[in-house]
């Protein structure tokens, strides 16, 4: 795994091709992905199928948050973005072409690990450009009733997190404070799964979501007992996954950020409303290289890379 020193002055990418295959935990639907190495500024950037067009991984491109992270662009939708997202933004990749061959981002066992596996497997590599950095100048809020997210600038380079989650019954409250690097990321953040509550399933059903979710998937709650039978990898694992989801979601800024990012109560809807927050506030960010700035003005139409065969 890259270091965090090793990684934070130049834009990197994957050494080969990684696929995985699985079923999304909202559609239901099988997919398979491939995760291939692409050119400096790049960034992330989805090919789905058949589709012409490509959807880079931005802010703007955001169409839905319920329950997930759902991008689009001239017509061309992937859904359930942010535990990919966050495996890349965790580890350290900035630019990667990844061809789908449906319509939602597998689900594997609910959590990144599958994701940080197939990463390491690739391999990590550092090319020539400069990494652009997102530096946080000043706060910026945003709040729903009793949520709020925030991002602070701070002194120390890379991207520091304090997650709180309160929920009635078993859950409770739950805090977790993390300085994020590759290591902490794997460790501390990528195992932690998705959960919900069985008493919600058929409303969820009714909209169209949560359709393939099940034990192997999600951390399933029937009140306050845990249906699991191997119960949990954490005993704050719902605050860890929060966390996990913030990192997915703060990705789509396009660059690794310098900041202090605290929520409490927060969710997709809430941290992608702070991310464009802090994108459409000039003075409240700065990116630090702007030989590549361009990747994130044009998010229909990034710079493709050559696909590679895994």
């Amino acid at each position: 795994m890259p270091s965090k020193r090793s990684t934070a002055s130049r834009q990197t990418t994957l050494k080969r091709a990684v696929a995985l295959s699985g079923r999304g935990v909202h559609t239901d639907a099988p997919a398979r992905l491939v995760i291939s190495p692409a050119e400096a500024g790049t960034g992330v950037v989805f090919l789905l199928g058949e589709a012409e067009r490509p959807v880079a991984a931005l802010w703007r491109n955001v169409c839905a948050t319920q329950l997930r992270t759902k991008i689009s662009c001239y017509g061309v939708a992937v859904s359930t973005i942010e535990h990919l997202m966050a495996a890349l933004y965790g580890l350290g990749v900035d630019n990667v072409l990844i061809d789908l061959d449906g319509p939602e981002v597998p689900a594997m066992d609910g959590s990144a690990n599958a994701f940080v596996a197939a990463i390491e497997d690739a391999g990590v590599m550092r090319l020539p450009a400069p990494r652009r950095v997102l530096k946080v100048l000043e706060p910026v809020r945003v709040s729903d009733g009793a949520a709020w997210a925030e991002l602070a600038p701070t002194r120390r380079f890379g991207l520091d997190l304090d997650v709180e989650i309160a929920f009635a019954g078993a859950l409770g409250r739950q805090r977790l404070v993390l300085a994020l690097t590759p290591e902490a990321f794997a460790r501390e953040l990528a195992p932690a799964r998705s959960f919900g509550f069985v008493r919600d399933a058929e409303r969820l059903w009714r909209e169209g979501l949560a359709l393939g979710a099940n034990l192997d998937n999600c951390v399933v709650l029937d009140g306050d007992r845990v249906l699991n039978p191997r119960g949990l990898r954490f005993f704050d694992e719902y605050a860890r996954h929060k966390m996990l989801d913030v990192i997915g979601d703060l990705a789509l800024v396009g660059a690794p950020i310098q900041g202090a990012f605290r929520s409490y109560r927060g969710g997709h809807k809430l941290n992608l409303a702070l991310v464009e927050k802090l994108m459409t506030t000039a003075s409240a960010h700065k990116i630090s290289v702007r030989s590549n700035a361009g990747a994130a003005r044009a998010p229909c139409r990034p710079a493709l890379g050559k696909r590679s065969a895994p």
